[in-house]
């Protein structure tokens, strides 16, 4: 598997298919590229495929200092210069987002367009603020990470899925939980909202949001409320009952991609 040094950090990815734009997987926080197994195997008959680990993460090198978003743009660079793509999209789980959307500030140019997956794009709800705090004390990190891996579980038989979660998310430690919950916390108070971040770009670009969660109608027709007066911007409601839709619809997924990027 090929491998780039970012700032003389190791970061390993993947590369299979032909054909541009090629697409960037880039997973969330606390969880490998394996995420993206099924999916972007899916993808890659139809076009180049990348998916990187972020540093620290999966058979990356763990860097001995701090990091944040801003270290993670780095990462998602480097992978994007050696891979030589003329345009790449980034397809970007949860919160990677952020990174995603800085890549387009960066390299206008060569981001035609966007795919986000299973985000919360409007303002964070409390509840989520507050576990995104409760990851950051000790003594509270260990339950509200039970908490999130039993939510994302909650009445779903899917082996792979909960090897994913409890065995590659639930192998990081304190320290990598309570950065992740640093780094969201700030993202979203600094921009309000990715909606609001998104609708700063300029000039805008074709963005699709494929999400499963949350299950609720409001959530949904928020979304298209934005895309009444933001036309660039659509949302589509998987039929999954996870956090992680590539688990259980990946035909689908890979199909809605190729439909919006092609």
């Amino acid at each position: 598997m090929p491998e780039v040094q970012s700032q003389g950090i190791r970061i390993s990815y993947d590369d299979q298919g032909r054909g541009e734009p090629a697409l960037l997987f880039m997973p969330g926080w606390c969880g490998s590229r394996k995420v993206f197994d099924e999916l972007a195997r899916r993808c890659a008959t139809r076009r180049r495929t990348l998916a990187l680990d972020w540093r620290g993460h999966g058979q990356s090198e763990r860097p001995a200092d701090d990091f944040g978003f801003s270290e993670l743009v780095d990462d998602a660079l480097a992978v994007i210069e050696a891979s030589r793509a003329g345009e790449v999209v980034p397809v970007a789980l949860s919160h990677a987002g952020w990174v995603a959307i800085e890549l387009r500030r960066r390299l206008a140019a060569r981001i035609p367009k966007l795919v986000l997956l299973d985000w919360i794009v409007l303002e964070a709800p409390p509840p989520f603020l507050g576990a995104l705090q409760s990851l950051q004390d000790p003594a509270q990190f260990e339950q509200t990470r039970q908490q999130l891996f039993s939510m994302w579980l909650e009445g779903l038989d899917i082996p792979a899925l909960t090897q994913y979660v409890r065995e590659d998310m639930g192998s990081y430690p304190f320290e990598m939980w309570a950065r992740a919950g640093r780094e969201i916390s700030t993202a979203y108070a600094k921009a309000g909202s990715p909606l609001q971040a998104l609708a700063s770009l300029d000039p805008s670009l074709p963005v699709l949001h494929l999400y499963a969660q949350p299950d609720d109608p409001a959530y949904l027709a928020a979304q298209r409320s934005f895309t009444a007066e933001h036309s660039w911007f659509q949302a589509s409601k998987l039929e999954a009952r996870s956090h992680f839709p590539m688990y259980e619809v990946p035909d689908e997924m890979a199909m809605a991609i190729e439909r919006f990027v092609a």
